[in-house]
């Protein structure tokens, strides 16, 4: 066991880190140490940099306070261990057979859209049906790479104009970019990521904050409806993560699958994709 504090590159200690996740869950020392077997007094040790964990003690809490894994490797390199959970990216050797089964996922999906993004909604693979689609409306060759699927709903040079109830589905995305955001903590990228999309125009500042007064719909999905040529094409979608992951990358990337919400829906859209593929 290391026997001197140790610190991260940004100078904060294992104490800091535990103390911060700690705070984040609301949990008290106590109840942490009731949930880990590793005695109060340890932990307040440990929380003031007068003795640093064993690595399985590390671990046991990071488990009981829900560390993200990349945060959990923070922990470790804090207190002088080798980081335990591979930060390769989400392309990588070892996530072949992630990233196959993601691809039988996308694929099993057509005709309708669906796309793998990452924690800040960038989208590294799609089935062949998405730009398809989303190209009925804008020119998804123009987006820069990668292409974000937040800034391409919120940007008026996007799709949000063909979303005949943009404002409610904007008010659910920033919404839901809070609660899905890894280890329900918003960090610095991903609170960037939100002051971009409320520097659009027409977009209340007030969004960012509403998740907690906001009022539950009625309805068990919230739908987004496009219009194309005056029709309007009502869907939800419906989200996939990764089990169990192992690795940072399967841990943050996820699979969205937009879904008919009705029977005219279904048949306008198959209407629509037909119309493409006769137009090429």
């Amino acid at each position: 066991m290391p026997q001197t504090r140790t610190k991260n590159e940004n100078g904060t200690g294992p104490g800091d880190l535990l103390r911060y996740w700690r705070d984040v869950r609301g949990r008290s020392q106590l109840d942490l140490s009731l949930d880990t077997g590793i005695s109060q007094r340890h932990l307040s040790f440990i929380e003031s940099g007068r003795s640093v964990p064993s690595r399985q003690a590390l671990m046991d809490l990071a488990e009981a306070l829900d560390v993200p894994l990349r945060d959990r490797n923070a922990l470790l390199l804090a207190s002088g261990y080798a980081p335990l959970y591979s930060e390769a990216p989400w392309d990588a050797a070892e996530m072949r057979s992630v990233k196959r089964a993601l691809e039988r996922m996308l694929r099993q999906h057509e005709p309708y859209p669906a796309m793998v993004m990452d924690r800040y909604w960038n989208v590294p693979m799609t089935n062949t049906a998405s730009p398809q689609f989303f190209g009925h409306f804008i020119d998804i060759a123009s987006r820069p790479q990668p292409r974000n699927m937040l800034h391409m709903m919120f940007d008026p040079d996007g799709l949000r104009p063909f979303i005949a109830n943009w404002e409610s589905v904007a008010r659910s995305l920033i919404q839901r970019v809070h609660r899905e955001s890894v280890g329900h903590v918003v960090d610095s990228e991903t609170d960037r990521l939100l002051n971009d999309l409320l520097a659009y125009p027409g977009i209340d500042a007030k969004w960012k904050n509403a998740g907690a007064n906001s009022i539950t719909p009625a309805l068990p999905v919230i739908p987004i409806n496009f219009v194309s040529n005056g029709q309007v094409l009502s869907f939800f979608s419906m989200v996939t993560t990764v089990g169990t992951p192992q690795t940072v990358a399967a841990q943050e990337l996820r699979i969205e699958c937009l879904f008919p919400a009705d029977d005219e829906t279904e048949e306008r859209y198959a209407q629509l994709m037909e119309n493409q593929c006769c137009d090429k």
